[in-house]
């Protein structure tokens, strides 16, 4: 199904230039191989979803992988966070980590800022200088409701605005996309610091230098 996923994604980005050449993988064998072969095809970013997939970052079976994304410098965006709902054995800080001390230039982005385990994913964000984290559903009516971002946590956001990346999950969002550009835009009304330049850098450049042109 990975393989068939990465087809299909490397397939779209061809036919649709403004599309991001994407990948995905799976602790299966022939991993790296598919790994491999997905960068032989130009892939810019991949993408991992432990809680869906039911895996932990950690498996042997994978470290070679993390290895070869780490020398070629491509993000890999990693569901790992417990939200919505933890699963327990492939969810939380500790699997992520895991892997980011054995390839500590791993270029890493953790979906919806690690929900609700903030302060833990930004903690190794502050220790790992290519790990970033993104916003999607982060700060929205929706999110802030089931698992608010405590706001004594907001100075260490803005301390780390060169690693903060737009994420909307949009379409699959119970609300106007634009409302998680809002949700951002009156974070400066907590701190100050998340200003128009900090909403500059996530919104955009953050994200292109990731990804390139």
């Amino acid at each position: 199904m990975a393989a068939d996923l990465t087809d299909f994604a490397l397939a779209l980005a061809a036919a649709e230039p403004a599309c991001v050449p994407s990948a995905t993988f799976f602790p299966e064998d022939g991993v790296l191989d598919s790994v491999r072969s997905a960068l032989e095809r130009d892939a810019r970013e991949f993408k991992v979803h432990a809680q869906v997939g039911g895996f932990d970052l950690r498996e042997p079976i994978l470290d070679a992988a993390w290895g070869l994304l780490t020398d070629a410098c491509v993000p890999v965006v990693v569901h790992v966070g417990s939200g919505p709902v933890p699963r327990i054995g492939f969810t939380g800080p500790d699997k992520l980590e895991g892997v980011m001390r054995r390839h500590p230039n791993l270029t890493a982005v953790v979906a919806h800022l690690g929900m609700p385990e903030y302060a833990e994913f930004l903690g190794l964000a502050e220790q790992y200088p290519r790990l970033h984290l993104d916003t999607t559903m982060a700060f929205t009516d929706f999110f802030e409701a089931v698992a608010p971002f405590p706001s004594n946590l907001l100075p260490r956001l803005a301390a780390l605005g060169d690693r903060v990346v737009l994420g909307s999950d949009f379409p699959n969002i119970p609300y106007p996309y634009a409302h998680q550009l809002e949700a951002l835009e009156r974070l400066r009304d907590r701190e100050p610091r998340l200003d128009d330049g900090w909403l500059r850098g996530a919104c955009w450049f953050n994200g292109l230098r990731l990804i390139g042109d």
